[in-house]
């Protein structure tokens, strides 16, 4: 079997219908029917992706993906009935990487899972920016072999999307980035309404490793741009 993917909704049918499409792509489908019952399978199985439900019973699918974030870097596909951005920015916060709206088109959603699962196995080069093996910006230093950024000396937890958009600014400092481009980049499809998504995650990342993320050293908005990483002096 190929990869392992775990469903999770309490609609059973909404379950058996994602099942035998993934299935038929060739992945391997692990099947939960609500929030705990997905931690648990996370708990003692190598998943490499999961699509959660929002609204279930027990554990909710935004409850179980901030349990999940506290230990795994997986990627999070959130499936919702509810199409409003705020159910959408609310899972982005919570530490997902996608949302797809129900009803989903089983097509979009294949896809969505392939993107997601072949960026989080190789994190391959996004750009031809900077093949330095670290890249220091102040207190930052970003190993490109490893894909991992350390902020004074500490490794910074990012979700594999998170490390994709730090790659992007880490190789290119300096250089503005509209949302657009960087969805394009790191989520490797046309952006429509892109702008809430890059938010959030830019958003996350500052609080990972701004030391006061209302006021960022690094990651800066370009009001009516972008976004770019500065260029810092380096610290002693």
């Amino acid at each position: 079997m190929g990869e392992c993917v775990l469903v999770v909704d309490d609609d059973r049918e909404i379950v058996k219908a994602i099942s035998i499409l993934l299935e038929g792509e060739g992945y391997e489908v692990l099947k939960a029917y609500d929030g705990l019952q997905a931690l648990d399978i996370l708990a003692s199985r190598q998943v490499r992706l999961v699509l959660m439900d929002v609204m279930m019973p027990r554990l909710d699918g935004l409850s179980a993906v901030m349990r999940i974030r506290e230990k795994q870097n997986i990627p999070i596909i959130v499936l919702s009935a509810k199409s409003e951005d705020t159910d959408k920015v609310l899972g982005l916060s919570m530490g997902a990487d996608d949302y797809v709206a129900k009803p989903y088109n089983p097509q979009e959603l294949a896809a969505r899972v392939k993107s997601h699962l072949r960026r989080y196995t190789c994190l391959g080069d996004i750009n031809a920016g900077s093949r330095a093996d670290e890249i220091k910006n102040g207190r930052l230093v970003y190993r490109t072999q490893e894909r991992v950024l350390y902020a004074d000396g500490e490794p910074v937890k990012l979700t594999a999307t998170e490390t994709r958009i730090v790659d992007l600014f880490m190789r290119n400092p300096g250089r503005i980035f509209p949302a657009e481009e960087i969805y394009r980049r790191v989520w490797e499809e046309e952006a429509f309404s892109s702008e809430n998504t890059v938010m959030v995650h830019i958003r996350r990342i500052r609080e990972k490793l701004e030391l006061n993320p209302k006021e960022p050293e690094y990651i800066k908005v370009v009001w009516g741009i972008g976004y770019k990483m500065e260029k810092q002096e380096k610290h002693s």
